[in-house]
């Protein structure tokens, strides 16, 4: 009888050094970002990875690219196709373009409008559903139906998590070592790729996912030791309210290390604090790491924390902190 991990396609070390050889020429190998303010406000020291200074604003254009760029000619022919709340959608429809193929993207009707935005300027065709997965997944099958397109599953493909897993390689080689590094939690493809890169590269870190309080389900999953998942969560790190799948379960069980959680306010807060102190522009969910981090002092006292920004995707008219 074949094990869990056997049925798996598991991407390898070796797997996330390919990538990174693949979409070098497509991407950028992003800044790292310090702050002597959040340093004395957390006591510990703090990193920033800043992802969300990729072209289309977010770290999943890696993986995006990874899988477009993997393409024979003959299964590009018929583009990509993908379901996401804005960021992955983003970077397929860019990374789509690179190569001048099509790319059909489901989005939540609730998305916000400037990650729709940039799907279309990326030349991405949407389709819009309910904000639930179970809409999601529907509204997919049947535009896949239509056009054919490879699906590249936001976060629960190998080629995606290699890709994911190269923002990692690069962080520990911008700095002198790491005793930590957080990064936030929906769906965990950047969780999964932070491990894959770190469980060799450097074994001593750990992975610390951090996760709102009210689509706590990554947590709630690792504590249990099975997956429980969230058809419909509520909060304002709009981009982290997918559950895990099987693969990315599999690095989140056997690597991570542990999982906080912080509450909308909070996320609010980190938020405003990393735009004031650290100037770097960052959506709701970047800042998930920051408010757990702040939440949880004597847990980081002292340490080295890498922290990685995951996306700068915001609707400047719609900001968290003007909302009445």
């Amino acid at each position: 009888m074949m094990s869990d991990t056997e049925s798996l396609h598991i991407p390898s070390y070796q797997d996330m050094l390919d990538a990174h050889e693949r979409i070098r020429p497509h991407i950028r190998c992003t800044p790292v970002r310090s702050s002597d303010y959040l340093n004395e406000l957390a006591g510990c020291q703090l990193v920033f990875k800043c992802e969300n200074f990729q072209e289309p604003g977010a770290f999943k254009v890696r993986g995006a690219t990874n899988a477009v760029f993997g393409l024979s000619d003959e299964q590009a022919k018929a583009g990509v196709a993908t379901h996401s709340s804005g960021n992955h959608a983003s970077c397929l429809s860019y990374a789509a373009m690179l190569r001048g193929i099509p790319c059909n993207v489901v989005m939540p009707r609730t998305a916000p409008q400037a990650k729709k935005d940039t799907v279309r300027r990326y030349g991405g065709k949407i389709t819009e559903c309910e904000p639930s997965t179970s809409s999601r997944e529907e509204t997919f099958a049947r535009v896949q139906a239509e056009t054919g397109g490879d699906f590249v599953h936001p976060y629960n493909d190998p080629r995606v998590i290699a890709g994911q897993g190269t923002c990692s390689k690069e962080l520990i080689e911008q700095t002198d070592g790491l005793d930590m590094v957080v990064a936030p939690i929906g769906g965990g493809g950047m969780i999964s790729g932070t491990c894959l890169t770190l469980s060799t590269l450097a074994p001593e870190t750990k992975v610390i996912a951090a996760e709102p309080e009210q689509a706590d389900d990554a947590y709630r999953s690792f504590k249990a030791g099975h997956i429980i998942a969230d058809d419909a969560p509520k909060t304002v790190a709009d981009g982290l309210l997918v559950p895990l799948k099987d693969l990315t379960w599999h690095f989140v069980r056997n690597h991570v290390s542990d999982i906080f959680t912080a509450s909308d306010p909070e996320i609010i807060e980190a938020m405003k604090l990393t735009w004031k102190h650290l100037r770097v522009v960052m959506e709701p969910s970047s800042a998930v790491p920051l408010a757990t981090i702040l939440k949880n002092k004597d847990y980081f006292k002292g340490k080295r924390v890498g922290v990685i920004i995951t996306g700068g995707n915001v609707d400047l008219d719609k900001l968290p902190w003007m909302q009445g």
